[in-house]
């Protein structure tokens, strides 16, 4: 057995590589390591692909979606046993501070080693994440050959059924994600939830707000796939925005009030229209805000009086909203990486019932050297790309 493993490194801006690196080692008697059976790119990856993702290194191991076999486990590991066949959650846990005690586990306090640089920037530091950046701990990430896992005892799933891969590999993020903002929109029967964003995070969300007793769901995107897929597998009512006003449209079908509950499942890179859209790239390229918030605005002045609004789109600095307006028609507002081992357990329990199967969103499926050309598909949004698994 080598030293060495292949890895997707970060390289620059729309520059990923598939390059030999150091094979991960245990370095805490808590540690696990894996060999990875399957791994996803999440439209989270694409910030970091995009250059927008501070604190990156050149070599950066990316990827927070894995899964694999556990090969070797640290003397202090207690849960996980040679052979175990695990989902790993991309939020990496101690199990033992104040907030993983409270179930909050994406804002642990100790598995953080750079916390410092995220207090500089955010205030608090929330927990670490794989293949993210280094102010969120600067941990190797999944879409390699082997990974090490810190905590283990306190993230990973064991799956003992016969599930394939691509059915139970989305409980590492963009399953609990889409269903954490569902939860977090409040929704109560008879109401109408918007989505803006149909990529793999918005599916889940509307399939999740199903779930917890949506009455109507409306899916707003531009892309053809997208919008198809959330028609057929979500059972949701579309809006292509480059059609139609979105304003005026969810107006039209509400009635005038406005949906009940609005989730932005697109984030900082959102791709906005007319002068306003121009405006935010201007803004942003010349770095007078981080983030390109466009669904965020559109999402607040559509959400009814008194409703919620969800935010599992990632940010990642200043972006110009309509704070008055959010203030004066008393939206209220749930945001936060997921806390993915909370949702664990439960999501495992409605794949295993048949109640949903999330291989569903998979269009695309490649090796580790496919990676860079999947990446550059997924994010020009070409040949129907709206989910990629790659196979280490």
């Amino acid at each position: 057995m080598t030293d060495t493993m292949e890895a997707l490194t970060w390289q620059g801006e729309q520059d990923v590589r598939v390059n030999e690196v150091p094979r991960p080692e245990i370095v805490e008697p808590t540690d696990a390591i894996l060999e990875i059976t399957a791994t996803a790119i999440c439209g989270s990856d694409l910030h970091l692909y995009n250059g927008y993702m501070p604190a990156m290194e050149e070599g950066d191991v990316i990827g927070h979606e894995p899964m694999g076999e556990v090969i070797e486990v640290g003397s202090e590991v207690e849960r996980l046993e040679v052979g175990d066949r695990v989902v790993v959650p991309f939020t990496i846990s101690c199990g033992s501070c104040w907030f993983c005690e409270e179930d909050m586990y994406s804002l642990c306090d100790e598995s953080n080693p750079n916390a410092e640089m995220a207090r500089e920037e955010m205030g608090h530091s929330p927990a670490g994440l794989f293949g993210f950046s280094h102010m969120l701990g600067g941990f190797d990430g999944g879409q390699a050959e082997y990974l090490r896992v810190p905590y283990a005892d306190v993230g990973p799933v064991k799956i003992d059924s016969g599930l394939s891969d691509e059915e139970v590999l989305f409980l590492s993020d963009i399953f609990p994600t889409g269903y954490m903002a569902a939860e977090n929109a409040d929704i109560e029967d008879g109401d109408t939830v918007a989505v803006w964003g149909c990529g793999p995070v918005g599916q889940f969300a509307i399939q999740s707000a199903w779930m917890l007793g949506a009455d109507r769901v409306i899916a707003i995107d531009r892309i053809p796939e997208r919008l198809d897929m959330a028609s057929y597998h979500g059972d949701a009512d579309i809006v292509n925005y480059e059609n139609d006003d979105v304003y005026d449209r969810l107006m039209d079908m509400t009635r005038g009030r406005g949906p009940d509950r609005c989730i932005d499942a697109v984030g900082t890179e959102a791709h906005g229209t007319g002068l306003t859209g121009v405006t935010d790239r201007v803004k942003q390229g010349a770095k007078l805000q981080d983030d390109r918030p466009y669904v965020l605005r559109e999402a607040i002045q559509c959400c009814r009086k008194g409703g919620t609004l969800s935010v599992p789109g990632v940010y990642l600095g200043r972006a110009n909203v309509p704070f008055g307006a959010l203030m004066n028609k008393a939206i209220t507002v749930k945001t936060g990486q997921t806390h993915v081992q909370r949702y664990l357990d439960p999501l495992l329990e409605k794949i295993e019932d048949g109640e949903i199967d999330p291989s569903f969103v998979v269009t695309h499926e490649g090796s580790l050297s496919d990676a860079p050309d999947l990446y550059e598909k997924f994010n020009e949004k070409e040949d129907g790309c709206i989910k990629a698994v790659l196979t280490p």
